[in-house]
């Protein structure tokens, strides 16, 4: 008897399993706008292109915002895109995602593109089966993706330099906070950053610290900074949250006005620390674009138009009186 009931028991459990994964997947075709039945009645119409868009962070602020322009140029093109990536920076579970897109057959991959040797091979692999790859804020050059849409690094970091010398007049001791010091987008700014003030004597670079893209690194860096450098009076931050962590740090030791701070990215924490006087400048970028545009470049690639391989989207330096001439909308761009 007990083997019969255990027996009733296991078949039982498996029907039960295999009814979940059928309506897993169903409610999985159904969320992507597939056609079933239900769709149909309610004129939903099918999606001509499945793309996946693979972040540095899930829940970034700045990624956000990609993934925003992103979907927004999808309602256009009649796409589905799939936002999916770590949580938190992890390049294993990256190409993890990109895996798991390659096995799905997708039209497309638009994915951060990270110059290290663990990327190149993926994005390759994806090129060999027929599926077109679009880096997006951090190019990969060294792989056979059909094009890049981001920012030009190197020229943002020069943006910084010039900031910083004005803020300054030329003369300061100055620390760098990095996302990332492995080769990419935050290597190409402190390049061009350091690039932008060699020609000015006064200005001393006195350490560089990565922040792993973090806020509470950011700040953990800039207290060691400022314990090994006590006489510092200027700091670069190159990654969306660098500029908060650094001032939360400056605001408990030091007074507004004594460290002069260049930041990166229109975070709306970030505005508010320039209008407030904490921030002297940040450099703008347009994530909400680099979203927008990787759609409307992969539509493009699908349809054989020919396009641009690299295509830079804008950036400047945004100071506390350019946003009382100009407010900033949700995505980080002047308003008209």
């Amino acid at each position: 008897m007990n083997h019969q009931l255990r027996f009733l028991f296991l078949t039982a459990l498996a029907v039960s399993c295999l009814v979940f994964l059928t309506l897993s997947v169903w409610f999985l075709l159904k969320a992507l706008h597939y056609d079933t039945p239900a769709a149909a009645a309610s004129g939903f119409k099918r999606p001509a292109y499945h793309f996946v868009l693979v972040p540095e962070e899930m829940d970034n602020p700045y990624w956000r915002l990609i993934e925003k322009g992103a979907k927004d140029a999808a309602k256009k093109y009649n796409a589905a895109v799939e936002y999916s990536g770590p949580v938190q920076r992890d390049m294993a579970e990256h190409v993890n995602v990109i895996e798991a897109a390659i096995a799905s057959r997708v039209d497309g991959i638009i994915t951060q593109g990270i110059n290290r040797p663990v990327i190149t091979p993926i994005i390759n692999q994806a090129i060999q089966k027929g599926i077109p790859v679009v880096t997006v804020d951090t190019d990969a050059p060294g792989s056979r993706r059909l094009a890049y849409v981001g920012t030009d690094n190197y020229e943002a970091g020069r943006l910084a330099g010039e900031a910083l010398v004005r803020v300054t007049g030329g003369k300061a001791k100055v620390a760098i906070i990095t996302g990332s010091l492995e080769p990419g987008n935050q290597t190409d700014r402190v390049a061009g950053f350091k690039d932008a003030v060699k020609s000015y004597p006064g200005i001393q670079i006195v350490d560089v610290e990565p922040s792993n893209i973090t806020k509470i690194q950011a700040a953990e860096k800039a207290y060691d900074v400022l314990i090994k450098h006590p006489d510092i009076d200027a700091f670069v931050g190159t990654s969306a949250l660098d500029g908060m962590g650094i001032t939360a740090v400056i605001q408990s030791y030091k007074k507004k006005g004594d460290i002069h701070v260049i930041a990166f990215d229109t975070l709306p924490e970030t505005l508010e620390l320039i209008q407030k006087g904490w921030i002297d400048a940040t450099i703008a970028q347009d994530p909400y674009q680099m979203g927008y545009k990787s759609v409307e470049t992969m539509v493009d690639i699908l349809n054989g138009k020919r396009i641009h391989k690299i295509i830079h989207t804008p950036c400047r330096i945004l100071t506390a009186k350019d946003l009382q001439s100009t407010p900033m909308d949700e995505n980080g761009r002047r308003m008209p």
